[in-house]
């Protein structure tokens, strides 16, 4: 099951009173509640469900979020930094490209195999948000790669930025590879990895070649 004392911890320090206190504490069980429900059940979980094994009333429940929707965001966010948080050690990681991206989406891979539910949820919702409610840590974490891909080049930092638009939809084409996956068990895990970062790497070094960064073709996935 996911760990959320980290994140419980970090919510409750944000604030001193003790109200502050006891309502940080009661939405964070209810966020916990409901991960541990979408990571058992599946995305389909209602607010009945979370509110039961919160161990609290529904009206509780709405106290706190006020629709389902309000209460999605915060499992989204909080899984989204799961996800982030065990993709990060492979942003330093030394070696081309391809190796790189490889290392990336094979860990996001790995989590998605131990929370498949958890993943299908943060994928849906990122399908069905408008870009500026969906970039939350996704979009993010697909900055980070691009800047990963910069400091393999040793290059100097350049003032624009990759498109929203191409990474939302890069993430969207890993998500749907990643839930293929999850469905259909056609590959396995390193072969997924491998095709998958294939591609990634392809489109942010056409989206880096853009930004005035160019990677000679015989370094992009040289052993």
């Amino acid at each position: 099951m996911v760990n959320v004392a980290r994140w419980v911890d970090s919510t409750v320090r944000r604030r001193s009173a003790k109200e502050a206190l006891a309502s940080d504490a009661r939405r964070a069980q209810i966020v916990l509640a409901a991960v541990e429900a979408v990571d058992e059940i599946g995305p389909q979980v209602g607010m009945a469900q979370v509110a039961d094994r919160a161990g609290l009333p529904r009206p509780n429940v709405y106290r706190h979020f006020t629709s389902k929707e309000q209460l999605d965001a915060e499992v989204t966010r909080f899984a989204a930094t799961e996800l982030i948080r065990r993709v990060r050690p492979h942003l330093s990681r030394a070696g081309t490209p391809f190796e790189v991206v490889r290392g990336i989406v094979a860990a996001s891979i790995a989590w998605a195999a131990e929370h498949p539910n958890l993943y299908r949820f943060i994928a849906a919702q990122q399908q069905t948000k408008a870009l500026h409610r969906a970039r939350m840590g996704r979009t993010r974490f697909l900055d980070e790669i691009v800047e990963a891909m910069r400091a393999y080049l040793r290059t100097a930092e350049v003032a624009a930025e990759p498109p929203d638009g191409v990474l939302a939809g890069l993430m969207g084409m890993v998500d749907a590879s990643i839930v293929w996956w999850l469905d259909h068990q056609d590959e396995t895990e390193d072969q997924l990895a491998d095709r998958v970062a294939r591609q990634v790497a392809a489109v942010l070094i056409e989206v880096l070649a853009q930004l005035g960064i160019e990677i000679p073709d015989d370094e992009v996935f040289r052993p």
